[in-house]
């Protein structure tokens, strides 16, 4: 009799503690990235009141006689799967399509969410708004070149976004030329002084483009391209300051194969290149203008310097070298002399002036890619997530957190999409993992599982009061 009562009560109170996890469930039906949990019974222990029996030559065996203690909790798991992403446009809202989660730092405490509604401080850090806590992952580093690169091979550290930071200039080393010189037209009779009938004929063609100093000022470049003989053109160079002053007289020069090795004879046009090309129209070599000893390239890679110098305070100025790339000596992937309208242009160059961070985005494997006032783009951070062989083993801290525990594992940290974590979605956020009418259902069950075990109590509560009124 009182074991029924007993086994009732387990029923209740388990019963209750199902009711208590549902009801978190459904509380936290729109907390992002909320991770459901689930109550698991099992039986208690059965008193044995007749143990079996094995068979003999007389009779079989039998059956232990058993009679059940009531139940009990066998787990509350925690249920890590997906949740569905919400789409909501803001750059620094994250979540993770696959497994893995963010790392968060309070002091030297170390926590692990899967919601992702970051923001940026005012120190610049990627934080959670909600609570301060910072985001981990690794920061561009620069390397003795002056290159940025991602090192994630180190401990992880704070994310920090550097909006409004300066990106220095980079004077201009590299120009590189395409497109053609129509060879229907005409040698130019003077190539230093063409005419105006010359100029008007299209048998001059020019072409500029901007370059840059190492203080980040714009030169803008010229080279005047007339045709001085059968498959030979001459280009002259010219390069002007944005300011007065910048640029230093009579300082500008070509320089072909070894830099430096210009002769200096009064009657030579330092400032002119020779460019010939074969009879199908592929350059085959280039070489300095110059009345005596020109140094000449016509193998592989053709290029030219221009040489100038910058005033910068200094007596004779900064000497700056800016290579043109003209083009593989016999084939087509530069410069070529062929029969249509002169598009020989400066295609690109690899000099910017200084900039500001203004804007950044979070691609797939958690890079964070600045866009700088001047162009430039420039990896700033990568976002680290972490994995568990036992994520479920994972603590709740409140707040959407985690934290290890005995039976967790230590977290496997690396860059998203790799080594099994998910990818990073920039402008999205993973919503809770609870099914409203599953939780409704449960409800429904565990409330009749309850109901059902307090009429064991009142049935039993019964058989004993008829019990005591047996000697009436």
């Amino acid at each position: 009799m009182m074991r029924s009562l007993y086994s009732g009560v387990s029923g209740l109170k388990n019963h209750q503690l199902r009711t208590d996890v549902i009801g978190n469930n459904i509380a936290n039906i729109n907390t992002n990235g909320f991770k459901k949990g689930r109550v698991n019974f099992q039986a208690m222990i059965s008193q044995t009141i007749q143990g079996a029996s094995k068979p003999t030559d007389a009779k079989g065996g039998t059956n232990a006689k058993q009679v059940g203690l009531g139940m009990m909790v066998a787990s509350v798991d925690t249920l890590m799967y997906q949740g569905s992403l919400q789409t909501t446009g803001k750059q620094t809202d994250l979540a993770i399509q696959g497994e893995g989660f963010f790392i968060q730092r309070k002091g030297d405490q170390i926590f692990y969410t899967r919601a992702g509604n970051f923001n940026v401080d005012r120190g610049k850090n990627l934080v959670n708004p909600a609570n301060g806590l910072k985001l981990q992952g690794w920061n561009s580093t620069r390397d003795a070149d002056g290159n940025f690169y991602l090192n994630t091979s180190k401990t992880y550290e704070d994310i920090k976004v550097p909006i409004g930071d300066k990106f220095e200039a980079k004077e201009t080393t590299e120009v590189v030329y395409k497109s053609n010189l129509n060879s229907k037209l005409s040698p130019v009779q003077n190539p230093d002084s063409p005419t105006a009938l010359e100029i008007r004929n299209k048998q001059v063609h020019e072409t500029s483009i901007d370059v840059y100093d190492v203080q980040g000022n714009v030169h803008k470049m010229k080279i005047r391209f007339v045709k001085v003989g059968t498959n030979q053109w001459q280009g002259k160079v010219e390069v002007q300051g944005s300011s007065p002053g910048l640029i230093r007289a009579n300082s500008v020069r070509f320089d072909v194969g070894q830099q430096g090795n210009v002769t200096q004879d009064s009657g030579d046009r330092k400032n002119t290149i020779i460019l010939n090309f074969n009879s199908k129209g592929a350059i085959n070599s280039v070489r300095e203008g110059i009345d005596t000893l020109p140094d000449t390239v016509s193998q592989g890679e053709l290029t030219a310097n221009v040489v100038f110098r910058v005033n910068d305070g200094s007596p004779l100025g900064r000497e700056q070298s800016v290579k043109l790339k003209l083009g593989t000596a016999e084939e087509f992937d530069g410069v070529t002399q062929q029969g249509s309208a002169s598009t020989t242009k400066a295609v690109s160059q690899n000099g910017y002036g200084m900039g500001y961070l203004e804007s950044f985005k979070i691609d797939q494997s958690g890079v964070v890619t600045g866009a700088y006032t001047n162009g430039q783009k420039k990896n700033i951070a990568q976002i680290g997530l972490a994995t568990f062989i036992n994520p479920g083993g994972l603590e709740k801290a409140g707040e959407n957190l985690f934290v290890l525990s005995n039976n967790s594992g230590i977290a496997n940290v690396s860059t998203p999409d790799s080594q099994g974590k998910g990818k990073v979605i920039a402008g999205v956020l993973e919503m809770s993992n609870v099914d409203l009418a599953e939780e409704f259902t449960n409800m429904i069950v565990t409330q009749r599982g309850f109901q059902a075990n307090s009429r064991i109590i009142t049935t039993s509560d019964q058989m004993l009061q008829e019990l005591l009124t047996l000697k009436r």
